[in-house]
């Protein structure tokens, strides 16, 4: 999924993501693990949003995504606010980079995106070689709970001032993959609208899978959290915080 067309209107569409807040509570964890500063890679950066807040709050930030054109949004949005962010166009599975990162951000269950438990334990594993020893990894997953009572076999209208999107969800016959259908009909000067369309899935993965898979590739677990709390998940908690430590 490149995400080509969706790009020129994800910021319109996500207007309700608070980056500022979910920046705030990424670097509260990151601090209560003595990291301040320093190299972050921001991993399926999307139209930079949460790198700007970070760049904004000190670290050096690289951001990667397997997008060009969500890449492009991000590199206008850093010029235009004047910070210096280095966008590389990577999909998470075949991250390289120049050296080692204190920290790995991925949010907005980017990890979800991976095509099933094989791919995730890839991941992992390549991400563990550009982490610092003691370094911190943060993401967030959709759990099997959301993709099954929330977004399954659901469909969502977006209806903002220069788009309106249709979202049509279907749950596959595994029960923890949903496919996910866009239509958008995008706004033209002349007040006519331009129509496109998107299609892509997404996986849920348990707690056994993603616990093994980061202590298979070097991470220990250091905390789960409901989304933007401090307390542990809970049996109907849509999204998961997972703060991991590379250990060896």
């Amino acid at each position: 999924m490149a995400y080509s067309s969706f790009a020129s209107v994800y910021d319109e569409l996500t207007g309700n993501v608070d980056y500022k807040k979910r920046a705030e509570y990424i670097m509260s964890i990151l601090a209560d693990n003595n990291i301040r500063d320093g190299l972050l890679l921001d991993l399926a950066c999307g139209t930079g949003s949460l790198s700007l807040e970070f760049s904004k709050n000190g670290f050096e930030v690289i951001g990667t995504d397997a997008s060009p054109d969500m890449l492009m949004q991000a590199q206008s949005k850093a010029c235009a606010e004047g910070e210096n962010i280095l966008f590389l166009c990577q999909k998470m599975q075949d991250t390289d980079l120049y050296g080692t990162v204190k920290a790995i951000v991925c949010s907005l269950d980017s990890i979800n995106h991976l095509a099933d438990a094989e791919e995730m334990r890839k991941t992992f594993n390549i991400l563990k070689n550009f982490i610092d020893d003691g370094g911190i990894m943060i993401f967030d997953v959709n759990t099997i709970y959301k993709h099954k009572e929330i977004l399954g076999n659901n469909t969502f209208i977006y209806d903002e001032k220069n788009v309106y999107c249709v979202w049509q969800n279907s749950l596959c016959a595994d029960g923890v993959t949903v496919s996910i259908n866009l239509d958008f009909f995008v706004k033209e000067d002349d007040g006519s609208y331009t129509r496109f369309s998107e299609a892509f899935k997404e996986t849920a993965f348990s707690d056994e899978e993603l616990t093994q898979a980061a202590q298979d590739a070097g991470f220990r677990v250091l905390k789960r959290y409901a989304e933007l709390s401090c307390g542990s998940p809970k049996e109907d908690t849509q999204r998961v915080y997972y703060v991991l430590r590379r250990e060896y």
